[in-house]
């Protein structure tokens, strides 16, 4: 019996992108660096709506070894430390370590910006509210 992939229903067209996103996120499993993701409630006063925020621990890296990009749907960080030379360690249990953490973003999500304060990487994403559009499919009568 041979297995189904879960989008190749009929019913689900124009679903493949979809697909190969969550095959995408399942292979990237690191733990390192580790973050947090939260939720900021929106500033109605200063008309700034509900955004996210992930906060990755980035300790030792500058910012000029940090890396944050959009491509696609998709938020990619990236760190790069460079080996400070000729060390004499008598035990080294900090290594220069590269890293690279994506997360998959949903259509219409912005980055605001990001922010490095006390080992911590602070990237801010909003989803603005989509417009409701309704459109009028017209049917041609053929004889």
């Amino acid at each position: 019996m041979s297995r189904m992939p879960p989008f190749a229903s009929p019913l689900l067209l124009g679903f493949d992108a979809m697909e190969k996103t969550l095959e995408r996120i399942a292979k990237a499993s690191d733990g390192y660096p580790p973050y947090n993701i939260e939720r900021l409630s929106g500033d109605h006063s200063r008309n700034l709506p509900e955004r996210l925020r992930i906060t990755l621990a980035v300790a030792g890296f500058s910012e000029e070894e940090l890396d944050v990009t959009t491509e696609e749907n998709q938020l990619m960080i990236r760190g790069r430390q460079q080996d400070q030379g000729e060390r004499d360690y008598l035990y080294r249990g900090i290594a220069a370590r590269q890293f690279q953490r994506s997360f998959v973003l949903a259509d219409g999500m912005q980055v605001l910006g990001a922010s490095l304060k006390n080992g911590l990487l602070s990237i801010d994403l909003i989803r603005p509210e989509p417009e409701r559009m309704v459109r009028k499919i017209n049917i041609s009568v053929s004889n």
